[in-house]
């Protein structure tokens, strides 16, 4: 039996290399183990992509010019850069031993000795051995930091430029026109090609000696670059938040923390929203008062205008004719063939103010998974018809909102160019993958591909500051947030969430996109209801005339008599 079995895995799995199997598996169990008790792993943060993204666009998730850590890292098509990458080895380790530190050490003492913790940052299981691991992520190391070095330049540091000339066309110091520089730009941010940032650290140290000096430069190397990298350029240094360099787990993680503010659920919010509660309910009293005024003023002209026409409804309504219509059966009458076409517009005509009511009862849990039509929002160009005003926003997320007394959508200005797509598809896969609170930025993207449908609503917004399009027209830039509409999963995101709520709300409750709507849907959706009305007109206008027939109109109406000549 176990012949058999074994015949039938080493047939269905010819490539399998049991020996290599069981070596690994020892070391992985038993050496590993011994050697590094006290060795504290580190949480996965470097993911595969996941396949239903994957599928949608590969080219934005996989690597095209460089590989950076073990995924693609024996690509044949992305080899050539080996030579770079040792290059950059090389230089740095010049550099090592000026402070008396061979390389050969750098990588035998320090990185092999924590390599379960390297390990332990990838979600895939990694085959190779300790020392090739080792190897590779001292030489790629070396690379990134040759590579980020020019961004430090940007913010100040003075910093030794590469010379060599086999580099030159890679690092770009003047500000990213060399397309060799994009390339690789577009490649150290995906997901499925990232270091890390410990290691990064680790080999920072020994160049510089002192690890407070070497994280100051880390820092400043990250934030020059992530200002290239960011979308949202008007974020300023200033506003960038300071997170320590312990807690960031790799390139791609410190951007994502930079763009999506950090959610809370702290008893300190709650306190100030039950502040900001009081501050509204404060208006709310006197706009009530106000209201409750003109309420009284216009009651009482209505009552002067209405009083002397009281006595003609009076007639009105005890007259033979008024007498037989409420006597009619209208429950029978409405389910007649032509009476019956009539009765669903009309009701949902006088309702839908009460379904908006029942719609946001809908959505009033917090934690409740959101429908498909809670994303449906407006275009650009239909919130500009309603009423709608835009205006840009200096930062980033955070900034979006509604305000329901100017009627201003507030977005944060974001900068489209030929990376852009390929570092907001990794930040929500990324995103989607790290599971650990809600999808922010996967909900922003959703927002922009809502109100984003043709190269108009790109227009708009370029025009009032939101959009900086680079690309080469606004089709692209339309077709870019519309190609960003899949996601693994439906997340709240409570400011979000509350925007796009008010902005539907204040765009439902137009009167001209009610009868809109209402035309849509119940004229010039159908030919046959246009039809009905005109038999239904026709048929009144007989009756009226058959009724003035029998009955004295200009007496009943109070109506002057038409004397012919």
């Amino acid at each position: 039996m176990s012949n058999s079995l074994k015949r039938v895995t080493s047939s269905n799995t010819p490539s399998f290399d049991e020996q290599k199997w069981v070596i690994n598996i020892r070391r992985i169990l038993v050496e590993e183990e011994l050697e590094n008790d006290n060795e504290v792993e580190a949480p996965v943060s470097i993911f595969n992509v996941p396949k239903t993204l994957l599928l949608s666009d590969p080219d934005s998730y996989t690597p095209q010019e460089i590989s950076i850590g073990p995924y693609h890292y024996w690509r044949p098509e992305l080899y050539d850069m080996e030579r770079y990458k040792l290059a950059a080895a090389r230089r740095i380790g010049i550099k090592l031993l000026q402070n008396n530190v061979k390389f050969q050490t750098l990588v035998d003492d320090h990185l092999i000795k924590i390599m379960p913790r390297i390990r332990s940052c990838y979600h895939k299981f990694l085959s190779f051995s300790n020392e090739t691991l080792a190897w590779m992520m001292a030489i790629d190391s070396c690379f990134m930091l040759e590579f980020i070095r020019a961004y430090a330049l940007k913010e100040g540091v003075q910093f030794e430029r590469v010379s060599s000339s086999c580099m030159s066309h890679l690092i770009d110091y003047a500000g990213s026109t060399k397309s060799a520089h994009n390339a690789i730009l577009r490649d150290i941010v995906m997901l499925e090609n990232q270091l890390p940032l410990f290691v990064l650290r680790k080999v920072m140290h020994f160049e510089f000696l002192s690890l407070d000096e070497s994280d100051e430069m880390l820092t400043l190397m990250l934030i020059g670059l992530c200002k290239e990298l960011s979308p949202f350029k008007m974020m300023e240094k200033e506003n960038f938040p300071k997170i320590p360099m312990s807690e960031i787990n790799h390139l791609l993680d410190y951007l994502y923390r930079i763009l999506v503010p950090k959610l809370q659920n702290s008893p300190s919010m709650d306190h100030i929203e039950d502040g900001d509660h009081d501050g509204d309910e404060k208006e709310k009293c006197n706009s009530n008062d106000e209201y409750s005024s003109y309420m009284q003023q216009f009651l009482s002209f209505s009552w002067k205008v209405t009083k002397g026409s009281i006595p003609l409804i009076k007639k009105l309504l005890l007259s033979k004719p008024f007498k037989l219509m409420f006597k009619l059966p209208w429950a029978v009458i409405s389910k007649l063939p032509v009476f019956s076409l009539l009765k669903t517009p009309v009701e949902n005509m006088f309702s839908s103010e009460n379904g908006d009511g029942k719609e946001e009862n809908k959505t009033s849990d917090p934690y409740k998974p959101p429908l498909v039509e809670e994303i449906t929002i407006p275009s650009v160009a239909e919130l500009v018809k309603s009423g709608v005003k835009f205006s840009a926003t200096t930062g980033n997320i955070s900034t979006i909102s509604f305000d329901v007394k100017s009627f201003t959508f507030y977005l944060p200005s974001v900068s489209l160019d030929v990376n852009t797509e390929v570092i907001l598809r990794n930040l929500v896969a990324y995103e989607t993958s790290n599971g650990l609170g809600p999808l922010t930025l996967t909900r922003y993207t959703e927002l922009m591909n809502g109100i984003i449908d043709t190269e108009e609503d790109v227009k708009l917004l370029r025009e009032k500051g939101i959009m900086l399009n680079h690309l080469k027209n606004d089709k692209e830039a339309a077709d870019l947030f519309n190609g960003m509409s899949k996601s693994i999963k439906m997340s709240k995101v409570p400011f979000l969430d509350k925007t796009i709520e008010d902005v539907n709300k204040f765009y439902n409750g137009r009167w001209r996109v009610k009868l809109e709507r209402y035309a849509k849907r119940y004229v010039y959706g159908s030919w046959q209801i246009l039809t009905v009305l005109a038999c239904i007109i026709l048929l009144l206008l007989m009756t009226l005339q058959a009724f003035c027939s029998v009955y004295s109109c200009s007496r009943i109406f109070r109506l002057p008599a038409v004397t012919s000549d």
